[in-house]
Parts: C-alpha cells; sequence; structure tokens
C-alpha cells in the first residue's frame, strides 16, 4: 500500500511540472513579438514606416529646389530681410507675417525665446526676429538658407505653407502644427506681391506690374489661383477674383479625385504638378495636354507640357509625399460643436430627402469612381469647370468640414455659410426641406 501511495505522489508531481512547463510553452508561443521583431520580419511594415516619414519630412521641410524661382527670380529673400538685414525695403516682421497668415511652429521655439515672448520682450515689428525664426525653421511652410554672418541668402517654399496651419496653443499664429489643415488665413498674393523683381510673373502673363499686382491683391486670405499659370484667366466675367480657396490636404484616401475641378488625375498628379508648375522646382513633369495653345495659352508658351530638369528633385520625393498625404485622417470635430441629437436625426435627412448620399457616399463622403459632375449637374455656372481638363467640378468629400469653415464653401467661397449651401440645393433640387431638417442637416455636417 505505502508502494502505490508513494507512486501517486511521485505521478502528480510529475504531471504537476508537466503542466507547468505546458502553460510556459503556450504563454511563450502567445507571447506578441516587440515592435522592432515585428518589423525586422515584415518588409511591408518597416518599409510603411520609412515612407511616412519620409512623406512627412517633405510635406514639411521639402522645397523642391525651388529657391531658383522664389530667390534667384523673385528675389523675395531680400524683402523679407529688409533693408537693415542686407535685403531690401522695410522687411517683413513676425507682426506683420502673421497678419498674412504665415504660422509659427512652437514646438521649436526654444524655451527661453518662448518665454521672452510671452513676457513682450521680443520686438514683433522688427524683421531681424523674423530672420532668427527662419534660422530655427519654425515659420511652417518656408525654408531659409543663412550663410556664415545669419545673412538670409536664399527662400524656399514647401507643401505646408498652404495645407498646414497650428492651433493657436501659444498666440494667435503660433502653436502646434496641423498638417493636412488649409490655411485659410494665408495671403499668398500680398506676399508674392512683396517680391523685388516680379518681371518673370509679368513675362509669363503678358501683362506689367501694376496688373500682376492687382491680380495678386484680389486672391486675398486663403486663396490662390493654381491655374493662372496656365490659362492666364485672372478674373471671372462678373469681374470676380478666378482664385480658389485653399483646400485640405486630409481625408483623401480612398478618393480618385480630390481638387476643385475634375480630370487633373490623383494626388500624386496634383504634387507633381504643384512641386514643379506651381513652386517652380526642379524636376520633371508632363501633360500633353498644356500644349494646346488655345486652352493654355500661358502653359503652351511656357513649355510646361514637357518640363525638364536636371538633377531632378521631385521625382523621387513623389511616392512618400502621396503615402504621407493619404494618411492624414480628416480630424474628428470637438464634442462640443455640435448637437448631437439634431446631428443623429440630421444624418437620416441626408441618407433621405436630402439626397446627400446620393453623390457624397459615406464614408468616402464623395462617390466610388470617378467623382466629377458639370456644373449643370450641382447648379451653378462653369467657369472654374471650363479651365479644367474635362469641364467638371469634383465631388467634394465632407469629413472633417469643421476645420474649414472659414471663408465660406464651394471653391471660391461663393456660400457664405453651411446654410447658404442647404438652401442652393433645396431650391435647385427642389427638396421641399423644412426649417428643421435643414437645421438638423447642418449639425449632421457638422459632426462628420
Amino acid at each position: 500500500m505505502k508502494k502505490y501511495s508513494l507512486l501517486f505522489v511521485s505521478l502528480g508531481i510529475a504531471f504537476f511540472i508537466l503542466s507547468i512547463t505546458l502553460i510556459q510553452c503556450t504563454k511563450a508561443a502567445d507571447a506578441k513579438p516587440s515592435e522592432s521583431a515585428k518589423e525586422s520580419d515584415d518588409p511591408v511594415l518597416a518599409a510603411a514606416k520609412k515612407m511616412l516619414e519620409e512623406g512627412k519630412q517633405t510635406f514639411r521641410f521639402e522645397t523642391f529646389g525651388d529657391e531658383v524661382y522664389w530667390t534667384d527670380a523673385l528675389q523675395l529673400n531680400k524683402a523679407i530681410a529688409g533693408e537693415k538685414n542686407g535685403g531690401v525695403g522695410p522687411g517683413l516682421s513676425p507682426k506683420a507675417a502673421l497678419a498674412a497668415g504665415l504660422k509659427v511652429d512652437m514646438d521649436v521655439i526654444p524655451a527661453d525665446v518662448a518665454a521672452a515672448i510671452k513676457a513682450g520682450k521680443v520686438n514683433l515689428d522688427d524683421p531681424a526676429v523674423t530672420l532668427t525664426l527662419l534660422q530655427l525653421n519654425a515659420v511652417i511652410g518656408v525654408k531659409g538658407t543663412f550663410d556664415d554672418k545669419k545673412n538670409l541668402m536664399a527662400i524656399g517654399i514647401t507643401c505646408a505653407s498652404c495645407h498646414s496651419t497650428v492651433d493657436d496653443a501659444f498666440l494667435p499664429g503660433i502653436g502646434h502644427r496641423l498638417d493636412g489643415w488649409p490655411n485659410r488665413d494665408l495671403n499668398v498674393g500680398a506676399i508674392v506681391s512683396m517680391a523685388p523683381n516680379l518681371k518673370p510673373l509679368t513675362d509669363a502673363l503678358g501683362v506689367d506690374v501694376a496688373t500682376v499686382k492687382k491680380v495678386l491683391a484680389s486672391w486675398g486670405p486663403g486663396k490662390f489661383d493654381a491655374l493662372l499659370n496656365l490659362d492666364g484667366k485672372a478674373f471671372r466675367p462678373d469681374g470676380k477674383s478666378a482664385a480658389t480657396l485653399i483646400p485640405e490636404a486630409f481625408g483623401h484616401a480612398g478618393h480618385t479625385l480630390h481638387t476643385w475641378t475634375g480630370g487633373w488625375g490623383d494626388i500624386t498628379y496634383w504634387n507633381a504638378y504643384v512641386a514643379n508648375l506651381e513652386l517652380y522646382g526642379q524636376g520633371n513633369f508632363y501633360d500633353e495636354r498644356f500644349n494646346d495653345a488655345k486652352k493654355y495659352p500661358v502653359a503652351a508658351k511656357a513649355g510646361f507640357g514637357n518640363k525638364r530638369s536636371s538633377p531632378d528633385m521631385v521625382t523621387g520625393k513623389l511616392a512618400a509625399l502621396q503615402f504621407y498625404q493619404l494618411s492624414l485622417v480628416a480630424p474628428k470635430p470637438p464634442a462640443d460643436s455640435f448637437n448631437k441629437d439634431a446631428a443623429l436625426r440630421g444624418m437620416s435627412v441626408f441618407n433621405g430627402k436630402a439626397k446627400c448620399a446620393s453623390c457624397h457616399v459615406p464614408p468616402l463622403f464623395t462617390e466610388p469612381g470617378w467623382n466629377a459632375h458639370k456644373a449643370s449637374d450641382i447648379g451653378i455656372d462653369d467657369f472654374q469647370a471650363s479651365r479644367s481638363p474635362d469641364g467638371t467640378y469634383v465631388t467634394q468629400g465632407l469629413a472633417g468640414l469643421w476645420t474649414h469653415m472659414k471663408g465660406g464653401f464651394y471653391h471660391d467661397g461663393r456660400f457664405a455659410t453651411l446654410m447658404d449651401v442647404v438652401n442652393h440645393y433645396n431650391t435647385f433640387m427642389k427638396l421641399n426641406l423644412s426649417d428643421a431638417e435643414k437645421n438638423d442637416l447642418i449639425e449632421y455636417l457638422k459632426s462628420l
């Protein structure tokens, strides 16, 4: 009997040890590998991380060699520096720069400088302070190059100048970066007008300096005419500026077209277009449609249909730039910025009676496929659409709409409020929406 007892005890101990061993093996098998291990084992994940970082750097800081235009041609660096700092004229003070809509990244300002600004010990009327901010790489979308004596030798422009802003966490115009948000405060025309030499623009457009300045002044904050350098149409038939609102650069993953008008191509086409033909970077660009001297006389004269530069400082950046932009999701609105109950009712109106979802298909809030329409489909004139290759307007994505309400709605801001937009469609499409339904629909749009 004693023998059997000892045997059972031994078996019990052996079973206990085996159980512990099995549990430890199971835990080891279930344990997730570290992030670095996963990346080393998964080349796709590693490549995605690399492209994301490269794209962010390109979006924020890459000038594509456009200093050749903004510095060598327009001499904008001299106007920014001012006569007292080796340039010309009064110079650009921080106060004037902020008034023109330029933004400052607070996260790169040293603590002592930030404290001095807060205490009012920094002269924001002094252009020398602007030069200091440029040396810190703190002016979003503007890159300065300095010599050993801290003289501003060159100025370059990046994607972020138009398609980023800040949260004003430090002061108005100074805060944390918000990549992809449209800078609806940026007065591009006023900044370009500062340039001492506008001859490149007068030569391209075939007009005098006074006319160029009149065109630039007509844009105003948050607007830019990205097609002026193609067709030279500075004003609409009704005399209003042909400039359009600066669009957001977030929330476009899954969208075929993302600009105001159709036929241009996807994100990477537009990046190549802007880098080469708007920022005047040094790269290659091809679009034979620009050889049409009747539709695009300025572009045809300049040879924009087949632009070649050596070295090419654009093409190698396009893939990562597109990857980063597609990663920029539309920001969610603050919880207290809309009425939740009304928004829930408004969703039913959006998807039903108002017929919004027939074009702004959730969750893309634009159409899958070729997301563009003729002007007659949306009840407006075709001036801006006619400047595009296929004569259409793009169905705009609505996600993050709350971030770009400044400046109005539609491509040119013609509708000052969301109610104006709703009233337009209510009349044009004969929707017969009640006032309550309109208000609920607006709350839903604000919630996207």
